[in-house]
């Protein structure tokens, strides 16, 4: 057997997600577009969806899945973050799903598995808590998000004091997640891209919004040291290109599958 690899602080990121509560209804026009985007996937089909699970949808998903008529289950790794999603609630670790086999004909993990250690185990679990002929649908970041932002960030560091700590987290290939699918055994397993732009400022702006959306670093390795200040403009410097602006790529994995 060959053993786990753990990437992931989950202590840290059930931290972020919990202080990222506090704060995040100022995200919520982004929040409800994003998850727009992955829901418009319903309208591809003829199923009627009757019992769903949303898992880590920050409240958008749960209220867009209940304003189609879909009774929800709402799930999050902590109690603070799926209070924001109305109607009936579990806190849990989708490492270690709480359901019952068969128990719904819809799932959606959106923006919710990129911190999870044993993501094909946790793809297996879902699988098999949907009901035969049910739905999965998952949007993950995948390699090249904010990948402007992790060479500025290096680059600063390395420049400034001759090393460098991972400061944004590893993301799978668009490919590999539709391996993921299938080796979860779903059926008509899909794997498309969608890309969203986003501009700021300010570097500083940027990264306010990861913490509020609970995005902050939590890879096991990270550094624990305070960078200091002259990093994040050096950084700035280099993501803007003298325009005092910086662009921010988001590559979403939007991930389809069925259970048989």
């Amino acid at each position: 057997m060959v053993p786990q690899i753990e990437i992931f602080d989950q202590t840290a990121v059930k931290r972020h997600r919990c202080r990222a509560a506090k704060r995040i209804s100022r995200l919520d026009e982004v929040l409800d577009t994003l998850a727009e985007r992955i829901l418009i996937r319903l309208d591809d089909t003829n199923r009627q969806f009757r019992f769903a699970l949303d898992f880590g949808g920050r409240g958008a998903v749960a209220r867009f899945l209940a304003a189609r008529g879909i009774a929800v289950v709402s799930s999050d790794i902590t109690a603070a973050m799926v209070r924001r999603a109305a109607g009936l609630s579990v806190v849990m670790d989708v490492e270690k799903l709480p359901f019952a086999e068969q128990k719904f004909d819809l799932i959606v993990a959106h923006l919710a598995l990129h911190w999870t250690n044993d993501l094909p185990g946790a793809l297996i679990q879902l699988r098999r808590a949907l009901r035969p002929g049910g739905l999965f649908l998952a949007s993950i970041p995948v390699a090249g998000t904010l990948g402007n932002l992790r060479t500025a960030l290096l680059d600063a560091e390395l420049e400034l004091s001759g090393r460098a700590a991972p400061r944004i987290a590893p993301f799978p290939d668009l490919l590999d997640c539709a391996a993921l699918l299938q080796r979860a055994e779903f059926t008509l397993p899909v794997a498309e891209l969608d890309v969203v732009e986003f501009e700021y400022r300010d570097l500083t702006a940027l990264l306010a919004d990861l913490r509020d959306a609970g995005e902050t670093n939590a890879m096991i390795n990270r550094s624990r040291t305070i960078p200091p200040r002259s990093m994040f403009s050096l950084a700035l410097a280099k993501l803007s290109n003298g325009t005092e602006r910086c662009k921010i790529v988001l590559r979403l994995a939007i991930l389809t599958g069925w259970a048989s």
